[in-house]
């Protein structure tokens, strides 16, 4: 890759690698914090003349999908994967780009695909600090740049057109007016099932085909939109942006996005104030039917132009997936900072949403005229999210209901407009049909009646009762403590942080069970109880105490999810017929209650199956049998656990995807956290490396999953939080619902502790009653805790075991979970986050190479794994490749480590990869820590050097640029100063702590220092008010 630089506008000068197309670009400077969906923005119209900088770092991972005529386009002439035809964009920067990808979809990879567009690229880039820079400066023009520039700021960054100023939309829109012949309305709107077809027509008069036909205004229009009408069985008239409309026979007009200052689309919006006039005049005794009106994004703005209003631009735009939207009841308004209008706040009533946002312009909501109003409002900045006729069907929403790229939560306006327009109505009706559904099953607290709240916690140290449950429990305190209520802890384990001083008002160092809670409560006489944060344990006691009528007898409130809910989550057969009736997908199956319905079951499904206890803790009593004699043994053990059994088809080697749900009383939901496992499925999660968020889930990928999660937590009722675990085809969209947790869970720990949001002291407040939209941000202090936080960094979670301390155990790993413990890393890399993690799980590891190296097992039975630790030198004392393909093909708790010794006998990722099935793309990954490893074994003549100079005379060697970027990408990929010194052969005449400490100054010397960076939740988006820190390289 050939050096390039990001040249601001004010000077300040981004050092990186060019990747794509090598070319200078000139652009207006923007970011986007979305962590998926590259190549929808990419081709997002709204991006034009714009340098794009993904906040999230590590772009590329899967790939791009087919984008050209030949299968990339469905039958009406739209590209079936993107939302153009082209890249739009001026140029793309990113922290980390991935030129190895994963995805059965991909066609090719990204830089490839910018190469092919002309687009630059440019990697290697800090994007949290530019993103700073672009937070505390506003958005600013400038330029990537290819040739060596000899000022040290960038002097000729300055004195670049202005972005503001140049028509954009003209140069998006289409140029003709363009006839696109609806689908069939089907019953799942995401997935048409009829094809359109698209023509170049002038519908005029009298020219009508079967259904309502809209115009559609292109002013730099995404395929999603025409494809979210055409499969409402609308027909579309696409007309360029400046075509006067008003001449068109239609039953209702649709304004769309674009890029650009609305001020340049002065002929649209005189066209908009003809078509409002006209209509006004009908519904003012003329005659005629009123026809609907929708807009989005700049069509909110063109709307609310035409109507009298004003726009402004906004200091850095909103381009993200994670923006919350309310509704606004009424004629409040929220006025933005620059305004000086004085006006009431606006009104709450309590529809929230997660949307999809890219927009640098916004409605001044103060100049709207009095027959106009708010319909939404940000509820991080306050500023306008779109306008609705206090009359007319005529509304409009800033942030985008289309998606694609995001969440499509809010696709309803949609069915709304449609419906419009098929009604034949002239009047709005009061309010949006949007369904406020309170959960009928939650018993709605009134918080000035809970004096006091029984927690059950996290118990004794064993599995199902761990530290994690301690960490949920304490911040559940906390929550109570904060709205002054009296907390009551039932948990008989004294070395936990929830049983320390002043955490809790009282403590009972008691069993979680159901006679010791009972005694409890008849002595304390709580007003409510909390379930949810105690793990299986407490989950358990709580369900029996329900059904003994213990709690009914003592009047205590079960806060947050009702039990029946936790029931329906935890019965198997339960929870897959609740989830048959909103026709959501499990792994089929048969709930058993004697060994013999469980063999039955197995020959009826097919082997392999596996077997699942019903209320076990970590998977106990679960585990995959292959044939009749395994089925009985685990049969055996997993009734030893459990009255019930559930047979399940394996779907072994399939991804295993975890979602972190919250659901409000009120039913506002969030997605608070994605994970994907390391190892396929098959290992329970508590045994795999997991990872946050997930690498090689494309935008459709984990946005379904995400929908799916938020439909489900609905349906069963979950108030608070919970976790929904996935299988996902590798190769497909297909996907089963493994289970839900309605409790915190290890992966809640993980999610809390990953991302800065503090999910079980979120919950104990929904379970007192609140909703999402009343509480603020922990971090930022000043946003809304109603988010999805966006990370800037990936996330790796490591187990511990300490399966090495008794003789005899089977160190394989399955469903059943056997770790004792977890780290958590943090880093801009994937390498630099396993790396990290690898190191501090205290197994006497420095990482993924460069370690002393554990045998594998010849047998892969039962059976000890040999301790014995040889210090890897070359190819010498390796296994033999047969041990080693039984190693890898059966999952230990040093598989990872085999992997590396692999790698370094010259195994392929492809062969890697068909032994274990973990992707491609964590292995790529794996194999470039091995490159790099490789790379710095090339300098290992600055060992002999070191030993016979001193280290100032050695200086002028090592600043050689070849060697400090090699040690610059060392430390940016996670390897220690102990790695690098073992690569480069230092210490083979003194300790290796000394030449770790050799490195240090080397690096020191050099400037390759790391920088400390925040936990924010928002990727740098907000400024944060609380000290969650990590170092890192890049």
């Amino acid at each position: 890759m050939k050096d390039a630089k990001l040249i601001l506008e004010d000077g300040t000068v981004f050092q990186g690698k060019s990747f794509g197309y090598e070319a200078d670009a000139v652009g207006e400077v923007v970011f986007n914090t979305a962590m998926t969906g590259y190549p929808e923005s990419l081709t997002d119209p709204s991006y034009a003349g714009q340098i794009l900088v993904m906040t999230y770092p590590l772009v590329g991972n899967y790939g791009v999908p087919l984008s050209s005529p030949q299968g990339g386009k469905a039958g009406n002439g739209l590209p079936e994967f993107m939302e153009s035809d082209r890249i739009h964009v001026k140029a793309m920067v990113v922290a980390d780009y991935s030129e190895a990808y994963s995805h059965w979809n991909a066609k090719e990879s990204l830089g490839s695909w910018l190469k092919r567009e002309h687009i630059p690229g440019i990697t290697g880039i800090d994007t949290r600090r530019l993103t700073q820079v672009l937070r505390e400066h506003g958005v600013m023009m400038g330029r990537i740049s290819l040739t060596p520039d000899p000022s040290p700021r960038g002097e000729g960054s300055k004195n670049l057109e202005d972005y503001g100023s140049i028509n954009w939309v003209e140069k998006v829109s289409c140029k003709e007016v363009i006839t696109y012949k609806p689908e069939r309305p089907s019953p799942d709107l995401s997935r048409p099932q009829q094809k359109s077809s698209a023509s170049v027509a002038l519908p005029l008069a009298g020219e009508r085909g079967e259904g309502p036909r809209v115009v559609l205004v292109d002013c730099g229009v995404k395929a999603n939109i025409i494809r979210c009408l055409l499969r409402r069985g609308v027909e579309v008239i696409r007309v360029p942006w400046d075509y006067d409309f008003n001449q068109l026979d239609f039953d209702g007009l649709f304004l769309a996005n674009g890029p650009g200052d609305p001020e340049q689309c002065e002929k649209t919006v005189e066209h908009i104030r003809t078509f409002l006039r006209n209509e006004e005049a009908k519904d003012n005794g003329e005659g005629g039917r009123v026809r609907p009106l929708m807009g989005i994004c700049l069509g909110n703005q063109l709307l609310a132009r035409a109507a009298g209003a004003k726009t402004y631009k906004l200091k850095y735009g909103h381009r993200s997936h994670n923006q919350p939207v309310m509704m606004v009841n009424g004629s409040g308004l929220m006025v933005h900072e620059s305004s000086t209008a004085n006006h009431e706040p606006f009104t709450k009533n309590h529809k929230c949403f997660i949307t999809s946002q890219n927009h640098g312009y916004a409605v001044d909501a103060s100049t709207l005229p009095d027959d106009w109003e708010p319909l939404f409002v940000n509820m991080n900045d306050g500023s306008n999210e779109g306008i609705r006729h206090k009359t007319m069907p005529w509304f409009s929403a800033q942030f985008h209901p289309e998606a694609c790229s995001g969440p499509t939560d809010t696709e309803w306006m949609f069915d709304e407009f449609v419906s419009k327009v098929n009604e034949l109505t002239s009047k709005l009706v009061d309010e949006l049909d949007v369904e406020t559904k309170v959960s009928s099953t939650c018993q709605l607290v009134n918080l000035s009646t809970i004096k006091s709240v029984l927690l059950l916690g996290s118990g004794a140290l064993k599995i199902g009762q761990a530290g994690e449950f301690d960490y949920s429990g304490a911040q559940a305190l906390k929550a109570l403590k904060e709205e002054g209520v009296r907390s009551i802890l039932i948990n008989p384990n004294i070395a936990t942080v929830q049983t320390s001083k002043d955490v809790a008002d009282v403590v009972y160092f008691q069993p979680v069970t159901p006679e010791f809670v009972e005694r409890v409560i008849a002595k304390e006489r709580p007003d409510g109880i909390l379930l949810s944060f105690g793990g299986q344990t407490a989950l358990n006691c709580g369900v029996e105490l329900y059904k003994r009528g213990v709690l009914e007898k003592y009047g205590v409130k079960v806060l947050g999810t009702p039990v029946q809910a936790i029931i329906d989550t935890e019965d198997r057969d339960l929870f897959v017929k609740r989830l048959d009736e909103i026709g959501v997908k499990t792994i089929k199956s048969e709930a058993c209650e004697t060994v013999a319905a469980v063999q039955n079951a197995a020959h009826e499904l097919g082997f392999p199956v596996i077997l699942r206890a019903a209320y076990a803790l970590g998977g106990l009593g679960s585990g995959f049998c292959d044939n009749d004699e395994e089925l009985l043994k685990q049969a055996e053990e997993a009734f030893a656990f459990s009255p019930q059994v559930l047979v399940e088809k394996s779907l072994r080697g399939w991804k295993e995807i975890e979602y972190e749900v919250v659901r409000d009383r009120y039913d506002n939901c969030i997605t608070v956290c994605n994970m994907e496992n390391f190892d396929p499925l098959g290992i329970h999660t508590g045994e795999s490396i997991v990872v946050a968020p997930s690498q090689t889930l494309s935008n459709s990928e984990y946005h379904k999953l995400r929908a799916l999660a938020i439909k489900i937590i609905r349906h069963i009722g979950i108030v608070g939080e919970c976790n929904v675990q996935y299988a996902l085809d590798p190769n497909s969209e297909d996907y089963r619902v493994i289970e839900v947790n309605a409790r915190l869970s290890r992966s809640s720990a993980l999610a809390s502790k990953a991302t800065g949001y503090p999910l079980a002291f979120v919950a104990a407040k929904l379970g007192l009653g609140y909703g999402l939209f009343d509480l603020k941000n922990s971090v930022t202090k000043t946003t809304s805790a109603f988010f999805e936080p966006a990370l800037d960094y990936v996330v790796c979670k490591i187990p511990r075991w300490d399966l090495s301390k008794f003789h005899g155990v089977n160190h394989e790993l399955g469903s059943s979970m056997k770790s004792v413990g977890e780290v958590m890393a943090v880093g801009r890399t994937f390498e630099e986050a396993i790396q990290k993690g690898l190191r501090m799980i205290g197994q006497g590891m420095h990482g993924f190479v460069d370690n002393r190296r554990p045998t594998p097992d010849p047998s892969h039975q039962g059976g000890e794994t040999s301790g014995e630790l040889n210090i890897t030198s070359g190819n010498a004392s390796l296994p033999l490749r047969g041990d080693l393909e039984g190693s890898l093909q059966h999952a230990t708790d040093t598989r990872i480590f085999v992997i590396a010794q692999a790698m370094l006998v010259g195994y392929t990722v492809e062969q890697i990869h068909a032994l274990t099935k973990i992707d491609r793309w964590f292995l790529h990954k794996l194999k470039h820590i091995v490159n790099i490893n490789d790379q710095l074994q090339e300098f290992s003549q600055l060992a002999d050097m070191a030993e016979v100079m001193e280290p100032l005379e050695l200086i002028e060697y090592l600043e050689a640029p070849e060697f400090v970027n090699l040690l610059r990408a060392a430390k940016v990929y996670g390897f220690s100063d102990f790695q690098i010194a073992r690569a480069l052969g230092l210490g083979r005449n003194s300790s290796m702590e000394n030449a770790g400490l050799t490195v240090r100054a080397w690096r020191k010397e050099l400037g390759v220092v790391p920088t400390v960076s925040q936990i924010d939740t928002l990727a740098a988006e907000y400024p944060a008010q609380t000290n969650y820190l990590y170092l890192s390289y890049l």
